[in-house]
C-alpha cells in the first residue's frame, strides 16, 4: 500500500516508549487538515476511523475539515446522470460498510447542491465542533434519509436539530462571511494540490516542514503510523470508553462504526448493541444498507 507525501517522515532521535508532559498536550502538537466534501460517500465512510482515531489519540492532534467544493456542481445532469450518481453510491456501501442509499439521485435529487457547503461553513462560524457537528448532521441525511436538504429550510432545520443559536444561522446562511471562509478552504484545495477526496493532511509544530498528504482512503494502522512518526515518540491509544459511553456521547452511529471502533465483527457489534436495546438505553434504526442505533437518553 502507497500514500503521497509532500514531506519526509521524521524519524525519532528519542526513547522508544517516552510520553508528552501535560504541558505538550495543552497544543496539542499535530494538526490534520481534513479535505472532504458533504456529497462524497468516500469522505463519510471515513467517519469511523477518524471517530476511532481521536478515542485513540485525540489528545495528540485536532483535525480540522476542509471543504473541497469539488462535488458542488454535481447536480448538473449531463456530467452526473443520476443512475451513475446512484451506482457510485451503492457501489461505496457494499464496499466501506457505510450506508449510503443511491437512491436520492432517482427520488429527491438536490436542487442546489453548493448551499450545502456554504451552510457548513455558516455553522462553522459558530465553532469549529459546531461545524463538525453540522456535517455529520448533513451526511445522515444525505445518506440516509433520502431527502433534498439542499432548500433553506432544510439546512435550518438541520441547524435546529444540533442546538445552532437559529437566528445567528439565518443570518449567516448567505453572508459574505460564510462565503468568504468557503473560498478559503477552495484556495486552501488548490494551494494543497489535493486532487482526491478524501484526503489528509498532517503537520507538526515545526513551522519550516511541510505537510505530509495521504491522498485517498487507508487502512486504520496506516494513519496511526503517520501520527506516531511525526509526534517522534512512540506514544500509547488511550483505552476505549465503555460502549454505553460511547453511544451516549455520539448518539447516533451505525454497527459498522462500532465494529471498526472497537475491533469486532458485524455481528458482534450488532449483539451487543441489542443488549443495550433490551435495557431500553437505545433504539434499533434499520437503513437500505445495515443499522444504525439511536441513544434514548438525553443528558443531563
Amino acid at each position: 500500500m502507497s500514500y503521497k507525501q509532500t514531506g519526509p517522515f521524521i524519524q525519532s532521535d528519542g526513547p522508544s516508549k517516552a510520553q508528552y508532559s501535560y504541558f505538550d498536550l495543552l497544543t496539542k502538537p499535530i494538526e490534520i487538515y481534513l479535505f472532504t466534501d458533504p456529497l462524497c460517500p468516500e469522505s463519510w465512510a471515513l467517519d469511523p476511523i477518524i471517530k476511532k482515531m481521536q478515542l485513540e489519540y485525540g489528545r495528540f492532534f485536532s483535525i480540522r475539515p476542509i471543504l473541497t467544493g469539488k462535488l458542488s456542481k454535481i447536480n448538473q445532469q449531463t456530467a452526473h446522470p443520476p443512475v451513475k450518481l446512484k451506482q457510485w453510491w451503492e457501489k461505496t456501501a457494499h464496499q466501506t460498510g457505510m450506508c449510503c442509499d443511491g437512491d436520492l439521485w432517482l427520488e429527491a435529487p438536490l436542487s442546489t447542491p453548493s448551499s450545502i457547503s456554504t451552510a457548513i461553513k455558516a455553522a462553522e462560524l459558530q465553532g469549529i465542533k459546531a461545524g463538525r457537528y453540522y456535517l455529520r448532521k448533513i451526511q445522515e441525511n444525505l445518506f440516509l434519509n433520502k431527502t433534498d436538504i439542499s432548500t433553506d429550510d432544510q439546512l435550518i432545520r438541520i441547524a435546529q436539530e444540533v442546538n445552532l443559536d437559529l437566528d445567528e444561522f439565518r443570518r449567516d446562511l448567505h453572508s459574505n462571511s460564510a462565503q468568504k471562509a468557503l473560498q478559503c478552504d477552495l484556495k486552501l484545495t488548490k494551494e494543497m494540490d489535493v486532487d482526491q477526496i478524501p484526503s489528509l493532511v498532517f503537520f507538526n509544530e515545526t513551522v519550516e516542514d511541510e505537510g505530509l498528504k495521504l491522498t485517498g482512503t487507508y487502512s486504520y494502522d496506516i494513519y496511526v503510523k503517520v501520527l506516531k512518526q511525526l509526534l517522534q515518540k512512540e506514544v500509547q491509544p488511550f483505552e476505549k470508553p465503555k460502549l454505553e459511553d460511547f453511544i451516549s456521547h455520539f448518539h447516533f452511529v451505525s454497527s459498522y462504526e462500532i465494529a471498526v471502533i472497537y475491533e469486532w465483527s458485524i455481528e458482534r457489534a450488532c449483539k451487543e448493541m441489542k443488549k443495550l436495546q433490551l435495557k431500553q438505553l437505545v433504539s434499533c434504526v434499520p437503513v437500505k444498507h445495515g443499522v444504525f442505533w439511536r441513544y434514548n437518553r438525553t443528558e443531563s
